[in-house]
């Protein structure tokens, strides 16, 4: 394979993959002449993180006629930052772009990426939705309003609309390697290394195919642990609530002893029932705030992979055409099966 190590492989495109089966065939017409056209060796690194679908048995023809092509397939589903993680472990190139597969993002721009960050020796270039019309206006309303809080805690740092299409280069994603973090959110680790970074705009897309693997569900999933996984805001949110909520029964008190000096107990019951319901709420979000930073050390403490490899075609021997004769002296065994968890020294 084209690029097949780290010397030599200049480009490496990382898409994880999850039942992209309709999407897949566009993706490739659309990606495959533009790295072509790049005019320097690359490797397109599809993760396939546990499809039940038919995108395993595509992307297996796929490599008969196109070498560049490497698959990493996980034993199970990830999820995206996991699966993105896979691939930037294994990525053997110089540079490497993180993509979606449902060409929401133009792979066009990837020549404008490796341009700017050649011309001006950036570690990072991320690809900035300038136009997202394309979307749903609940859709674009909750991105306006995760990245107007993630920028609030995280510093301006992070870019407003950028998602996970950018470029790195190998002292950035070694950087991102080095990290112990297990719950990874690249769009907030990206920013934090601090690298000489830059910017390139497009217009948003709508998905060419398929359905979106981040419902509301995974949304909200993935602004919890922005939110947990950066600041301490919530912890003090909590200490704002309870101090609040200190307030409130004091106020209560001094009503229910002025009603009681003037006798009237009984219209307080009203108040007493508010006082105690509210007080209880506080209570339940504070826990809450609570139970998720004690899940992420929980977490941490068990140290389990975010990840399992079932197989990785850089190890399997070159792709022959069907009804190929097979070569003398040959045996073909298996690769062997690899656990990989955190690669050290990192995708809702």
């Amino acid at each position: 394979m084209t690029g097949g190590t780290e010397e030599t492989t200049v480009l490496s495109v990382v898409v994880p993959m999850y039942n992209e089966e309709e999407v897949l065939p566009a993706l490739v017409r659309r990606l495959r002449p533009v790295l072509a056209d790049l005019g320097v060796p690359y490797e397109f690194v599809a993760v396939d993180d546990g499809s039940t679908d038919r995108t395993g048995e595509l992307l297996a023809a796929l490599r008969l006629g196109w070498p560049e092509l490497r698959v990493i397939g996980l034993r199970r589903n990830s999820g995206h930052q996991a699966a993105l993680t896979a691939g930037l472990d294994r990525a053997a190139g110089a540079y490497v772009v993180s993509l979606d597969a449902d060409l929401q993002d133009p792979p066009e721009k990837i020549p404008e990426m490796l341009a700017r960050a050649r011309a001006e020796g950036l570690d990072i270039v991320y690809g900035i939705r300038a136009d997202r019309t394309s979307d749903t206006g609940f859709k674009r309303w909750t991105a306006h309003l995760y990245y107007r809080l993630v920028r609030r805690l995280a510093g301006s740092s992070v870019p407003a609309q950028g998602g996970d299409f950018r470029l790195l280069s190998r002292a950035a994603v070694d950087a991102l390697k080095a990290l112990p973090d297990q719950q990874r959110v690249y769009r907030l680790l990206v920013p934090w290394l601090g690298f000489p970074s830059g910017q390139v705009t497009y217009e948003r897309e709508s998905r060419a195919a398929g359905r979106s693997k981040y419902p509301l569900g995974r949304m909200i999933r993935l602004a919890v642990d922005s939110v947990t996984g950066f600041s301490a805001a919530p912890l003090r949110l909590a200490t704002w609530l309870g101090g609040l909520a200190f307030l409130v029964c004091l106020g209560l008190m001094v009503y229910t002893l002025s009603a009681h000096l003037w006798e009237r107990t009984v219209p307080g019951w009203t108040s007493l029932f508010t006082g105690v319901l509210f007080i209880g709420a506080v209570q339940l979000i504070c826990v809450g705030l609570l139970g998720e930073y004690i899940a992420r050390i929980y977490t941490a403490v068990q140290n389990r992979p975010t990840y399992f490899v079932g197989h990785d075609t850089a190890a399997d021997p070159a792709p022959r055409a069907p009804n190929a004769p097979d070569p003398p002296n040959t045996q073909i065994t298996s690769a062997p099966v690899q656990a990989q968890g955190r690669d050290r020294g990192p995708r809702e």
